[in-house]
């Protein structure tokens, strides 16, 4: 016989133990998420988990899409809402410098964490990391085309190229302000992605 629910405990909402789930995986990793570690962080049994994911692969899976809904709320958003062009390449890296600087997740960007930790690894998980990356890259490299067809930067400028610098700008951003919690990190990349910007 099961032993009875207190009438004083509250069951966990879906929407809580998913942002345990975010929050945890960039600080231990999504291979090690799992019904039991999320539920012990929460302080609630494994089986008011287990109600509302099935299998770790369902929370694995569930975690990478809410990480996806936050980062398109505090990053994509704002920069859509930037005129296209120069404005919204500015705005896409003040967006996730500001991201950071929140700091929504303990342990920083979760989809750059996971993307290093599950590059190497087939399966769901990883193919939609994969997705959803792809999907912020183009957002950026769509940007650099624009203000170059804007004549906003030089006719020369390569948009690939200067997508993966800016990329490479937040995501070392992201690894050395995890790594130090030092505002002056924030401070630099904005400098750097300033100049970088601005036409000679």
């Amino acid at each position: 016989m099961s032993e009875a629910r207190p009438w004083y405990r509250t069951e966990p909402t879906r929407d809580a133990i998913l942002r345990a789930a975010v929050s945890m995986a960039t600080v231990d990793g999504l291979d090690r998420l799992s019904a039991a570690s999320v539920a012990s962080a929460l302080g609630v049994s494994k089986g008011d988990v287990a109600a509302y994911f099935g299998s770790r692969l369902e929370l694995q899976l569930a975690t990478v899409e809410e990480a996806a809904r936050v980062f398109t709320e505090e990053v994509v958003q704002p920069t859509l809402a930037a005129e296209p062009g120069l404005a919204q390449l500015v705005a896409v890296c003040e967006a996730f410098f500001a991201h950071l600087e929140r700091r929504t997740f303990p342990g920083g960007s979760f989809m750059a964490s996971a993307t290093l930790e599950m590059n190497t690894r087939p399966g769901p998980v990883g193919e939609l990391i994969a997705r959803f990356q792809a999907q912020f890259g183009a957002l950026i490299r769509g940007s650099a085309a624009a203000a170059v067809d804007r004549r906003e930067l030089p006719p020369g400028e390569d948009p690939d190229r200067l997508a993966f610098e800016l990329n490479g700008i937040m995501l070392a951003t992201d690894t050395n302000y995890a790594l130090h919690d030092d505002p002056d990190v924030l401070d630099l990349a904005r400098q750097i992605v300033h100049q970088r910007l601005t036409p000679a």
